[in-house]
């Protein structure tokens, strides 16, 4: 992704530039007992622990009270297959892969992030870390067992935060799609990375009108503004009505999350096999600093580039990119 690809954030990018003493032996006992008390209503969601996850119809709720929509197909015996989205989407984002995996005869299992979609929007926790939980929460919910994770995008960041935090335990085998690993945005250690300016035009246009940027985000994801390319008004439609389920402070806060965080050491704790797959047409999540890089560092990493591949080719090339996930989950 360069500032060129983003012509709305180019043109964003240019427009825009207690403490209480008490006396008295009496009273100090009453207002230490208060205190007491006080501390305990005040302390903040994300602070408690809660009960272990349970599904409740189509959500799940997390330690910290968020709820997380989730969705299931297939056989419920099926080997599970979970997928974790991209920005600013939800789980049906994924639904071409669910269909096709769950007429094979697997479970496929996808949540809305926090924040996004018909999943609650808190106003904390908007990182990878409780992304990362989320998931956590979901596959202990379900009860997962040799599950293979499939993300997209920020979802790739998830996956790959996910085991970082949590281990290998349930999981079988991983997929990194136009992932943001192993980070995006230019850093001392990836001087090839995306400036920082361009994740500031993107807040700013997030924050001006967010509606009108993820219409004009989905010509570079989905390769719409090159030559030949079929345009489809639906998939536009389909990308803005997901984008728009979503809080705008979750929205907001998560482009730090996906640009900004380090995930160097999570993909070196991904010791199961795990396909990066990439297109080298992606406008959004340049394929050199991330998906190359990733696959380098990942211990069983495997990278397959897709020719022609746009950032959105779970959509616009979704009949390759289904048999390539059925081929390596078999394999």
């Amino acid at each position: 992704m360069t500032t060129q690809d983003f012509h709305p954030s180019r043109r964003t990018v240019l427009s825009g530039s207690a403490a209480l003493a008490v006396a008295g032996s009496g009273m100090l006992t009453a207002v230490a007992d208060t205190a007491v008390a006080a501390e305990k209503t005040a302390t903040r969601p994300d602070q408690t622990k809660g009960t272990k996850p349970m599904l409740q119809g189509s959500h799940v709720t997390t330690k910290d009270g968020v709820q997380i929509y989730v969705k299931q197909w297939g056989p419920q015996t099926g080997q599970p297959v979970v997928f974790s989205h991209g920005w600013p989407l939800t789980g049906d984002a994924f639904e071409d892969q669910m269909m096709f995996l769950a007429q094979h005869g697997y479970r496929t299992i996808a949540h809305d992030r926090r924040g996004h979609g018909r999943s609650s929007q808190p106003g904390f926790g908007n990182d990878l870390d409780h992304y990362a939980d989320d998931l956590a929460a979901v596959t202990e919910a379900l009860d997962l067992k040799n599950a293979v994770h499939v993300g997209h995008s920020t979802g790739g960041g998830e996956v790959a935060r996910y085991i970082g935090r949590h281990g290998v335990s349930r999981v079988a085998k991983a997929v990194l799609i136009g992932a943001i690993t192993p980070i995006m945005v230019k850093t001392d250690w990836n001087p090839d990375g995306v400036p920082l300016e361009v994740f500031d035009g993107i807040r700013a246009s997030v924050k001006a009108d967010r509606s009108q940027f993820f219409k004009d985000l989905t010509i570079p994801f989905y390769g719409y503004n090159r030559p030949g390319a079929k345009v489809s008004q639906g998939v536009i439609d389909s990308f803005w009505l997901q984008g728009m389920m979503g809080g705008l402070q979750a929205e907001y806060e998560c482009i730090k999350a996906f640009s900004e965080t380090d995930q160097r050491d999570d993909l070196k704790k991904m010791i199961v096999p795990t396909l990066v797959l990439h297109g080298d047409d992606d406008q959004v999540v340049p394929l050199a600093t991330t998906g190359k890089a990733a696959a380098a560092m990942l211990p069983k990493g495997t990278l397959k580039v897709v020719p022609g591949g746009s950032h959105g080719m779970c959509t616009t090339q979704k009949d390759l990119i289904n048999e390539e996930l059925l081929a390596f989950i078999r394999a």
